[in-house]
């Protein structure tokens, strides 16, 4: 029943309950709003518990009865930033829901006010005020709007897109210059505003047109029956424009070319509507041409203001355009006509949030751009385009649907990209978008769903005293399998799609569910096995002339390398009784390797050292200390210094920052080489940022760039192949580059063309790129 507060009316629904949409409100703390006409956007902060692995040196894997010690956790807290956008008509629920599980929880919103943004900061400012018991801070739309436009394309890598309507890709996801400054924001709503955003706090609006989004609904209200604007567009897709416009050719026969004219572009809107009769033309058709009409004005107004101020990039936003492919594809192809190419339309993925995250980002200390970064949590985020597969609100009507965006801090503080990139505005670090290549895509989602069987068990037996382990695993697989299977229909929903991003997935979803690190027993139970070997496995080395030290030490980096566990042939292997480091070097590929430029490299080494080194390592166990630490050595001993960067976080068998600064303490003690180095300062770890078994190298911590600069890094190793083969194979630097790899893939292998049963190695030395 509606209900009335002071003279207003306002509809009522029936009652919202928590759901997987609302998540995590418990630990909220604040939040802000953008209320449009047809949606509401809240945005909301809160802190995540989580369990955090405590590694401890003298923490053994097996006790003296050899039976499986419980690991030991400490639970940590996390950042997140939550986005929901739901129809306002159903605001007084929302706000109801709101005020029962958020704004009555203790200490939250002690101030007694909330940011709101949008023409409903006025329009409902009573209601705000009635229902939530908070003051309406209202905040100007246009610059919330560039703070949430500045907030995401600053943290989320896929964010932008280019729209392709026949394309195959339908949605294209460009590179975007790291430098995001100047764009232009052109604003699609009942008119249209734009803006041109210089920096943070220089901005200003240059212009816009009053024929926008309300042009088209008013209009198309008054020509057709249609009841709502969803509804007139989804009429403009079925009509033919050709029956209303008067085109070229209607006028010349053809094409113009005295004044470069095709035939089929449009002279006059709804010019051959006047000679036809009125029983010929369809409400379809009347729908579409309205829809050329505005879109061709709007995309020729915003090209004329992008040329006239010199700007390449152009990002449209507003209702008009909000999940409507039709209206993107009239105003991509006016932008691009009337611009000849030099101008091309970009939208943004979560381009509906802007307005609350900038109302959010009001005096939000916890978001503060110089000390934080964020990423997308793809295990609570919708997918473009289309909510997610049950993340409809089961109290509201069938047809309602709720999109949601999270993202998570980043605790190493704010990511940048490697300054040792040659080109960080041209660097992608994936070597294949499973967008475009279909083949791929099928068999890394089916390859990804036929391993998870061996991802719950692991995730269960990392956890042996946890009585729910077995049924927060199968959670875990049941969210993992729906994304496969939306990714499967929607390959574009989250940007590009890569093997990156899907082991990225599986990783937020075991998170999730409280699976920190499966592999963490496991990676223990290797490491100690590996120490054992570490003297004999130096003196061998040792005991070699010179150059084919340096040839062996090459050829050990990637005998370790075989041993991970996320490599379905490998792990295979590594199950295998008596499988040690000689069995893995048997099984690589015989020289010539597949890229082989062991002999560039053992010239290069002839010429003298390098200054300092900083190498990506990838697995625990034989592969960071039979394999990295030995290589490093042989660098450390010729004068140079090495920075080993380990991930973040942790990812199947990965060894993290954690780790290996208790495995380096561990190792000094067995080679008084590396002892001598770490107690000098001339080795040591850091922190990379990184979260998976790849690596992009656009976001790694600035505290491992800065490193960079001021040690004059002049060579970069890079070792794995989630490093190496699936990311970074053909990234470019400024200086030498050293690239490890083996490919234990017989899929991906046979792709390069190896047919043989043995790993294809990669050693694939470049020098430093002179721009």
């Amino acid at each position: 029943m509606p209900s009335t507060i002071g003279d207003k009316t306002y509809s009522k629904s029936i009652e919202l309950p928590e759901t997987e949409v609302f998540r995590n409100l418990k630990n909220a703390k604040r939040f802000a709003m953008d209320i449009g006409g047809s949606l509401t956007k809240i945005a909301y902060y809160s802190t995540v518990p989580y369990r955090k692995v405590l590694y401890n040196k003298d923490q053994k894997t097996l006790d003296s009865e050899g039976q499986e010690i419980n690991p030991k956790y400490e639970v940590s807290q996390g950042d997140r930033l939550h986005f929901v956008k739901f129809e306002t008509k159903y605001i007084e629920t929302c706000l109801d829901f709101l005020q029962q599980n958020l704004v009555a929880s203790a200490d939250v919103m002690k101030e007694k006010k909330i940011k709101v943004t949008g023409g409903g900061a006025y329009k409902y400012a009573d209601l705000l005020q009635e229902k939530l018991g908070l003051t309406v801070d209202k905040e100007e739309e246009m610059t919330c709007l560039i703070e949430g436009c500045n907030f995401l394309l600053k943290n989320i890598h896929d964010e932008v897109f280019i729209y392709q309507r026949h394309g195959n890709p339908e949605y294209r996801f460009p590179n975007v210059d790291p430098c995001i400054f100047p764009y232009l924001l052109v604003n699609i709503g009942s008119g249209v505003s734009i803006m041109k955003v210089e920096a943070e706090d220089r901005y200003e609006r240059i212009g816009g047109t009053a024929t926008g989004g309300g042009t088209f609904w008013g209009l198309g209200k008054l020509l057709t029956k249609a009841k709502g604007f969803d509804e007139l567009l989804a009429l403009a897709e079925r009509g033919d424009h050709r029956k209303i416009d008067m085109l070229v050719k209607d006028i010349y026969g053809g094409d113009c070319t005295s004044l470069g004219l095709p035939g089929d572009l449009i002279a006059s809107s709804f010019g051959k509507a006047a000679q036809a009769a009125p029983e010929s033309i369809q409400e379809a058709d009347i729908a579409r041409s309205l829809l050329f009409a505005i879109s061709n004005d709007i995309g020729q107004i915003a090209s004329l203001y992008a040329m006239m101020h010199g700007l390449k990039k152009v990002y449209f936003g507003g209702y008009f355009l909000r999940n409507h492919p039709l209206s993107m594809h009239t105003v991509s192809f006016a932008i691009n006509y009337w611009s000849r190419g030099q101008v091309q339309g970009l939208f943004l993925r979560h381009e509906g949030y802007l307005g609350a995250i900038g109302a959010f980002l009001k005096g939000a200390e916890e978001c503060d751009a110089d000390k934080y970064s964020w990423s997308e949590n793809y295990a609570g985020s919708s997918g473009l385009q289309s909510p997610l597969p049950g993340h409809k609100l089961p109290s509201l009507p069938v047809a309602v649907n709720v999109d949601q965006l999270e993202m998570d801090r980043i605790d190493q503080g704010v990511l940048v990209y490697c300054p040792l990139l040659d080109e960080p505005a041209s660097y992608i670090p994936d070597m294949v978008d499973l967008t475009e290549d279909c083949e791929a895509r099928q068999y890394w989602l089916e390859c990804f769903e036929e391993s998870l069987d061996k991802f719950v068990s692991q995730a269960i037996k990392s956890q042996p005293h946890s009585a729910d382990a077995p049924a927060r695993a199968q959670k875990f697989k049941e969210k993992y399998i729906s994304r496969l299977q939306y990714l499967k229909q929607h390959p574009c929903a989250f940007g590009n799609l890569t093997v990156r991003s899907l082991l990225d997935t599986r990783e937020h979803c075991l998170n999730e569910v409280d699976f920190p690190d499966p592999y963490l027993q496991q990676k223990q139970m290797e490491n100690e096995a590996a120490l054992l070997l570490l003297s004999d496995h130096l003196a061998e080395l040792d005991a070699l002339p010179g150059r084919q030290k340096y040839e062996t030490a090459a050829t050990n980096l990637l005998a370790g390398n075989v041993f991970d566990w996320g490599a379905k042939e490998a792990a295979a292997l590594m199950q295998i009784p008596g499988f040690g480091f000689q069995q893995a070097l048997a099984h690589l590929q015989k020289r010539p390797w597949f890229i082989d430029h062991v002999e560039d490299w053992l010239v290069r080494l002839e010429e003298g050292p390098h200054r300092c080194a900083a190498i990506f390592v990838d697995n625990s166990g034989m592969d960071v200390i039979l394999g990295v630490l030995p290589f490093a050595r042989e660098l450390l001993n010729r004068g140079t210094k090495v920075i080993l960067c380990a991930n973040s976080k942790p990812a199947l068998n990965d060894v993290t920052y954690s780790e290996l600064v208790l495995l380096l303490e561990q190792a000094a003690l067995i080679s008084k080489d590396l002892g001598c180095a770490l107690e000098e300062g001339r080795l040591w770890v850091m922190d990379s940022g990184q979260a998976s078994p790849c690596l992009d190298l656009g976001r790694i911590t600035r505290s491992l760039a800065d490193a960079m600069i001021a040690n004059q890094v002049d060579l970069v190793v890079i070792e794995g192949m989630g490093r190496v083969i699936h990311t970074n194979l053909h990234a470019k630097f400024k200086c030498d580059v050293l690239k490890v790899a083996v490919i234990k893939n017989r899929w991906l292998a046979k792709r390069f063309g190896e047919q043989e049963d043995t790993f294809p190695v990669v050693f694939q030395f470049e020098r430093k790129t002179v721009s």
